[in-house]
């Protein structure tokens, strides 16, 4: 039977589109019928569909072959030019020659949101620069913002890496404010939580990486960074330290990655999981126990999106600190000897 893939990677009969209305059942459903328990997973998961109230919206398809830039509107549109889905991320492949695209630039949910959360920082941004430009003494979001602002410098980028960390700061309140707008995004009706995504925070990630490795090159310079790779041990030990100290460059921001993706995840998996009791006991009465852990959990997750948020930012700003820091060598000279 001729059949095509949504964005979960569910099989649907060619001529019945994808996402379309599905018929809500208990936990106990049959065989190839959907219940609002198994959607209630998939609105955790990254998909090409935009939901609103009232309907979806499929996401393009944006392929980049070697005749060109090719966009789909829609997966039907992708099979009448001979290509299907294959993955839940949207792959393509030819029908006819098996050869895949070069490359899939396709815009999924979670890029959308984050699209959104960066428009929203700039937005944000801007309209507060300009209202604390025009008073002395800020108030309201500009007065917000700026409390936030020397929060963060004060308390994060100057005990992490000393008065080097202000030319840093920029860099540290982009991540805070970026990160913290996806997290919140997530909490709204019909929202995505793009650090839900480990390629988003793996992104993330690797842009920390490489401001660590910058602000330690620019502290020392290259000469001196690539001799902290020795640990200061002797040279026999060289072969044993040095291979420690290049795979600690990249736990860290591993961590990073890690730490963001695992608490922006759980929460959510937690309000989905303590929703599908409801439809697990078929029963009203049962609802009351789980909605009233989802409201109570939904405040908890509130507070994770800022201290997610502080964390990735705090701990970043630790690494970079780290990484200036002197050497042991200059730190403690030994006096000579007259």
């Amino acid at each position: 039977m001729d059949e095509q893939h949504d964005s979960h990677g569910t099989s649907h009969p060619a001529e019945t589109p994808a996402h379309e209305g599905t018929h809500v059942s208990g936990g106990g459903a049959e065989p190839g019928e959907h219940n609002l328990f198994t959607d209630l997973l998939h609105h955790t998961q990254d998909s090409r569909v935009l939901e609103y109230p009232g309907g979806h919206l499929e996401l393009p398809y944006i392929l980049i072959e070697r005749d060109g830039v090719h966009c789909y509107r829609s997966a039907e549109s992708l099979r009448s030019a001979g290509l299907y889905t294959t993955t839940g991320t949207g792959s393509a492949l030819r029908t006819d020659t098996g050869a895949p695209p070069m490359l899939d630039m396709s815009v999924t949910k979670h890029v959308f949101f984050l699209w959104v959360a960066a428009a929203l920082l700039c937005l944000c941004a801007v309209r507060a620069a300009r209202r604390n430009a025009r008073r002395m003494v800020p108030s309201g979001f500009g007065n917000l913002v700026e409390t936030v602002v020397v929060f963060i410098r004060d308390e994060i980028a100057v005990p992490n890496m000393g008065q080097d960390g202000v030319r840093y700061l920029p860099y540290l309140l982009t991540t805070f404010f970026f990160i913290l707008i996806m997290n919140l995004l997530g909490l709204i009706p019909y929202g995505s939580t793009s650090t839900g995504n480990v390629n988003v925070t793996a992104g993330l990630a690797c842009i920390a990486f490489i401001m660590i490795q910058a602000s330690a090159i620019r502290a020392h310079g290259v000469k001196q960074y690539f001799a902290h790779l020795t640990g200061g041990v002797h040279w026999a030990l060289w072969p044993i330290m040095i291979p420690i100290e290049i795979l600690g460059l990249f736990t860290k921001p591993f961590a990073l990655c890690i730490r963001l993706f695992a608490n922006m995840t759980g929460g959510h998996i937690v309000i989905v999981s303590l929703i599908g009791l409801i439809f697990i006991f078929r029963s009203y009465l049962i609802a009351i126990a789980p909605v009233g852990f989802v409201v109570a959990i939904m405040f908890l997750e509130i507070f994770v999106a800022f201290l997610q948020a502080y964390i990735f930012t705090m701990l970043t700003s630790l690494f970079m600190g780290l990484g200036m820091e002197p050497s042991h060598e200059e730190r403690s000279p030994h006096p000579h000897v007259h």
